[in-house]
């Protein structure tokens, strides 16, 4: 697979000229695409909305959830509300589709905070509705979290088997579905916890992602060659001494300057050095779909120069 990179905009801005300024730079960089998160507790636009306004103000970037959280909303709803910004974006959509972790997003909204393993069930039949909907114009499903009869996909998105589906995760169980469904699989450190922990940075190492894509591959035989390996980072960050500043940061976080350094979520040193490790991680791990933070979106510019498309 050729090079892409997305931005994960989670910080809100003060207005939509701000947003749509900050979509345009994305694109004239050459991104491929801006995506937003669908937490409830961190002040990030609302994804829906923030998804349209980008679009609007873009010819070619991609707009996307990273990722949607799938117990928000009825399956029924989002496949039509993703429909229309398909077809109105001309699709440039992604949609990524997730079960949920955060468990302060549960307790702020009195949403159930099911176990991983309910929640997994109840994305799986979301998915089979949505995608009916939008592959065939029309689901009917009786399952143990929805009933749905006869309902109408309509509009059609512009695209003919529907927008690009996004699913990532760090556990069996929702990559192994990821596999069946999506386009793009994320490949993502365990979160089975509810939040952000100790458990989290000791999910990163080299040996867990080689276990999860062998998951993917696994599931998703010969689809497998079709599918896009996506990467999340937590940081990637342009210095000129990468070791350097990983040992000031890893501490932190409990790791090593080692461990931090292999680890594929992290990204630090000179454009050159990113560059290399990126072609590195793209031979060992199959990943080419790169999306780091807002924040980092201009220093990062000159690596996506020399690697966007390759």
């Amino acid at each position: 697979m050729r090079f892409r990179f997305g931005i994960q905009a989670s910080k809100s801005t003060t207005n939509g000229i701000q947003w749509s300024e900050m979509a345009r730079r994305a694109e004239s960089l050459g991104y491929s695409s801006l995506l937003v998160p669908d937490h409830l507790d961190d002040g990030q636009l609302s994804p829906l909305v923030a998804m349209t306004a980008a679009a609007m103000a873009t010819t070619e970037l991609r707009v996307g959830s990273l990722v949607f959280d799938n117990d928000y909303r009825h399956p029924v709803v989002l496949a039509r509300e993703m429909a229309t910004l398909d077809l109105i974006s001309g699709g440039r959509l992604e949609v990524g589709m997730g079960a949920g972790w955060r468990r302060s997003d549960y307790e702020q909204s009195g949403i159930s905070y099911d176990q991983p393993g309910i929640r997994i069930d109840r994305l799986a039949e979301a998915l089979e509705i949505i995608t009916s909907m939008w592959r065939h114009g029309t689901s009917t499903l009786n399952g143990k979290h929805y009933t749905v009869e006869g309902a109408t996909g309509l509009p059609r998105p512009a695209s003919p088997d529907g927008p690009a589906l996004t699913i990532g995760g760090g556990g069996r169980k929702i990559l192994e579905l990821a596999s069946r469904y999506a386009d793009v699989v994320g490949i993502n450190p365990s979160l089975g916890g509810g939040s952000v922990g100790s458990e989290v940075v000791a999910s990163v190492s080299p040996e867990r992602f080689h276990e999860r894509i062998k998951w993917v591959k696994d599931a998703a035989g010969e689809r497998f060659k079709e599918i896009e390996l996506q990467c999340l980072t937590f940081v990637a960050q342009v210095v000129e001494n990468g070791k350097s500043w990983l040992g000031e940061v890893a501490p932190a976080f409990g790791a090593t300057v080692e461990q931090a350094t292999e680890t594929p979520v992290v990204l630090a040193g000179s454009v050159g050095e990113i560059i290399e490790t990126l072609q590195l991680r793209r031979e060992r791990y199959g990943f080419s779909y790169w999306v780091i933070h807002q924040d980092e979106m201009e220093p990062f510019a000159p690596v996506v120069a020399v690697l966007n498309g390759k």
